[in-house]
C-alpha cells in the first residue's frame, strides 16, 4: 500500500519494502520464511509525524528497523534525502545513519548501567569524533536541558532515574548526531501516564523546534492521536489502511481498523461498552496469498474474503484501504475494481431478486 506525501516533500521514501525471515525445520531440510512485512510503501515529510499502529506481531517494529538501517530488507528499497539506505558503502551508509536515530521502547534496556547520564549523551559525539572534548560536553548540557534533565543528572546513572528520565536521556542521546528522522519505537508505553503525557509534548516540541521528521510505532492509539499527522495500520505484515489522523479515526473504513478504534475503553465509566469481538490471534503473512489476510478473523468477511486478495481503494485524498467490503460499498468504485467481485454486492452491481445479500450470507462468525 502506498501512502505518503509528494515526493518532492519527502524527507523518507519507503518504496515496496518486504521482509522475511527465513527458517529450517528440525526434521526437514526445506527453508521456510515468515513475511514479517509485505510490499509497503509511503513516506515522510519534514517536520511530520507518522504513526504506525497494530497490534503485536503486526510487523511495526520490522519495518522501524528496515527504516532505520538496522535490517536489511529482502525487498524494496528506503531512501532518506534521495539515498538508499542499505547501500552498500561503509562510509556513506554511516552518514545516513547519523540522520536516522532510533529511540526504543525500554531506555532501561538501550542505556550502559556502567555509565553516567553524560557519557552515555556524549557517546554519539565521541564514536563520530565531532568536535573537541569541551565541545562535545557544551553540547551534552544543551542537549540535557533541551530534553528536560537538570544538570545534576549528567552525575547520575541510569538506575538512579526514574523512567521518564531514563527515556529523556535515550531521547537526548537520539539527538546529539542532529537528525532528521527519529524512529521512535513504542517510547512511552513503558511509562506512566502522566509521565507519557511529558515525554510526548517534548517530542511535539522537537517537531516544531527541530523541524524534526517522526516515524511513531505504538499500539496506543490515544497516543497516536495526540502526536500524529497521518496513521497507517498494520496487520500481518501489510498495510491495510492510512490516512490522517482525522480521517481514520473519525471515518475508518477497514474492519480491523474499527476494531482496534473499538477497543479503545470508554473515558467515562458509567458507558457501557462491549468492544467488536476479533477471534484467533494474529498470523503471519502467507507466503502465497489467496485472499485477504485479515479474512479469518474479520467479523465482516464475505465468501469472496477467502480467494481474492484486495487491492487499494481510494476513499477519499489520501486515505486508501484494502478491503472487498468496504470497496463493494463505495458509491463510487475505481476503475481497477470495476468489476463486480463475486459475493460482495454494491450500488453499481446491485444482487438479483430473490437472493441473500453478502452480509447474511458469507459472514464469518
Amino acid at each position: 500500500m502506498t501512502s505518503g506525501v509528494q515526493d518532492d516533500q519527502a524527507v523518507l521514501r519507503v518504496e515496496h519494502v518486504s521482509k522475511q525471515f527465513g527458517s529450517r525445520g528440525m526434521l526437514s531440510r526445506a527453508a521456510r520464511g515468515v513475511n514479517a512485512v509485505v510490499d509497503v510503501s509511503f513516506s515522510v515529510a519534514r517536520a511530520e509525524v507518522v504513526a504506525i499502529v497494530g497490534e503485536t506481531g503486526s510487523g511495526k517494529t520490522t519495518l522501524g528497523n528496515c527504516v532505520s538501517g538496522l535490517l536489511r530488507p529482502t525487498a524494496g528499497r528506503v531512501w532518506f534525502e534521495n539515498k538508499d539506505v542499505a547501500q552498500d558503502r561503509q562510509g556513506r551508509r554511516s552518514e545516513l545513519r547519523r540522520k536516522i536515530q532510533p529511540v526504543f521502547q525500554d531506555p532501561r534496556s538501550s542505556l550502559d548501567p556502567r555509565w553516567p547520564v553524560e557519557r552515555t549523551i556524549r557517546e554519539p559525539l565521541d564514536a563520530c569524533r565531532i568536535g573537541t572534548m569541551r565541545e562535545r560536553r557544551d553540547k551534552v548540557a544543551t542537549l540535557m536541558d533541551r530534553v528536560g534533565l537538570p544538570s545534576f543528572a549528567g552525575s547520575r546513572y541510569p538506575h538512579q532515574l526514574s523512567g521518564g528520565q531514563q527515556q529523556r536521556v535515550a531521547i537526548a542521546a537520539a539527538l546529539a548526531l542532529d537528525p532528521e528522522l527519529l524512529v521512535a519505537d513504542e517510547p512511552v508505553s513503558a511509562l506512566d501516564v502522566s509521565v507519557q503525557a511529558q515525554i510526548l509534548n517534548l517530542f511535539e516540541s522537537l517537531r516544531a523546534d527541530l523541524g524534526l521528521a517522526i516515524l511513531f510505532i505504538s499500539h496506543d492509539l490515544s497516543v497516536v492521536q495526540h502526536l500524529s499527522d497521518r496513521v497507517l495500520v498494520m496487520y500481518a505484515g501489510r498495510v491495510v489502511e492510512s490516512g490522517t489522523v482525522t480521517q481514520v479515526f473519525e471515518h475508518p473504513v477497514h474492519p480491523y481498523t474499527k476494531a482496534l478504534l473499538d477497543a479503545i475503553p470508554a473515558a467515562d465509566p458509567s458507558r457501557r461498552h462491549v468492544p467488536m469481538p476479533l477471534k484467533g490471534e494474529i498470523g503471519g503473512a502467507p507466503a502465497v496469498e489467496t485472499g485477504c489476510v485479515f479474512a479469518a478473523r474479520c467479523p465482516e468477511a464475505v465468501a469472496a474474503c477467502t480467494t481474492t486478495v484486495p487491492g487499494e481503494t481510494d476513499f477519499a485524498p489520501g486515505h486508501r484501504a484494502s478491503c472487498l467490503v468496504a470497496a463493494a460499498g463505495r458509491p463510487a468504485v475505481p476503475a481497477s475494481a470495476s468489476a463486480a467481485v463475486p459475493g460482495i454486492p454494491d450500488a453499481q452491481h446491485p444482487q438479483p431478486e430473490g437472493t441473500s445479500s453478502a452480509n447474511e450470507e458469507g459472514l464469518t462468525a
